[in-house]
């Protein structure tokens, strides 16, 4: 057990360090390659201003943390999107809700088998957690125990359950939850870098650098744009997946207590 849980951990390690090198390669080519191609700007070079209202050309100027930034919206965005596949998985074929509720019927009723073939044909993290669950039920139906000792074994079950499935919902998640800094601290180091461009014109003996100066300011906001824009998309994506993961721990904890509560009616030892 404790190996296969290694290597799933190695697993996901894998994948997201091979995320994150892909996504850094894209957003450097991006940087390179779409935003700074030289017809975004005047004279079809990299060195001018941007074209009026190229907004390209003018995420070029942000500078170098433009890249870094991107990398981080595109590491975001791609576990965003693997998070959502993911949880919609765990949920299984039918709402959570309405699957919860029709297992409390069936084991009210004292149809065990029956909620076993719903769990079958539900799939997902919830099901799984329930089956384990009603087959630790008809097993200490089995066994010479004391009620309460059958009642702590399938509580415990539920715990053991819950805590097996619980680390693939929150795969990633801290990923989102550092970006919401990362981006901002980012966004904040590129806007000091372009202040300093930008002061550094200034402080040109005669006339300032306009084209200097311009490019400071643009690099400043830019950054500050990026920066806070990941930082929001992050902070949104975290809350809503959290959010459903606590759904589906809350649906697995009513089930769980409807089959402790239905056992403890129906049996006096």
């Amino acid at each position: 057990m404790k190996n296969k849980k290694k290597s799933k951990i190695r697993l996901r390690f894998g994948f997201t360090t091979i995320v994150i090198l892909i996504t850094f390669v894209i957003a450097i080519l991006a940087y390179f390659f779409i935003f700074g191609d030289p017809s975004n700007f005047q004279g079809n070079s990299r060195d001018n201003l941007p074209l009026p209202n190229n907004y390209f050309g003018i995420i070029y100027k942000g500078g170098v943390i433009v890249p870094l930034l991107l990398c981080v919206m595109l590491v975001m965005l791609t576990f965003s999107v693997e998070r959502f596949i993911a949880i919609r998985k765990a949920e299984g074929v039918e709402p959570v809700i309405d699957f919860v509720k029709e297992i409390q019927l069936k084991v009210t009723q004292g149809n065990i088998n029956e909620a076993l073939i719903d769990c079958d044909e539900q799939k997902g993290s919830v099901a799984n957690v329930i089956s384990s669950v009603l087959k630790k039920y008809l097993e200490v139906e089995a066994e010479d125990m004391e009620k309460d000792q059958k009642l702590l074994s399938i509580q415990k079950e539920i715990e053991e359950a819950t805590a097996l499935e619980l680390p693939g919902l929150e795969q990633n998640l801290v990923i989102l939850s550092t970006i919401t800094s990362i981006a901002t601290l980012l966004g904040l180091l590129g806007t000091v870098l372009g202040m300093i461009r930008a002061f550094s014109a200034l402080a040109n003996a005669g006339a300032p650098d306009s084209v200097q100066l311009a490019s400071g300011i643009s690099e400043a906001l830019v950054n500050t744009a990026l920066g806070i824009a990941t930082a929001a998309m992050a902070t949104v994506a975290y809350n809503y997946f959290t959010t459903r993961i606590d759904k589906l721990i809350f649906g697995i904890d009513e089930a769980g207590f409807s089959i402790v509560s239905t056992y403890a009616a129906k049996h006096k030892r």
